[in-house]
């Protein structure tokens, strides 16, 4: 939901779809943003003097999650 309302689902798929590790997708959140309800991706270290949350999430199809969750590729309108 979160994701839809900031309209940032193709940046999510992206970082998402890079951050995949076998079964396993791995990727770090801003702090302060989640605090505010928001998501803002981050790097391991570096972007936040209170340091990331660094999420990891188990699954047998991490495709399959990442569609669930960021929504699947949309058409542009008019092509």
């Amino acid at each position: 939901m979160i994701l839809q309302r900031d309209r940032i689902r193709a940046a999510a798929r992206s970082v998402l779809r890079r951050s995949v590790e076998g079964n396993r997708i791995v990727f770090y959140l801003n702090k302060q943003a989640a605090y505010a309800g928001h998501i803002s991706f981050s790097a391991p270290e570096g972007e936040s003097p209170l340091g990331p949350i660094h999420v990891i999430v188990e699954t047998e199809d991490p495709d399959r999650l990442i569609g669930w969750l960021a929504g699947q590729r949309e058409e542009r309108r008019g092509e």
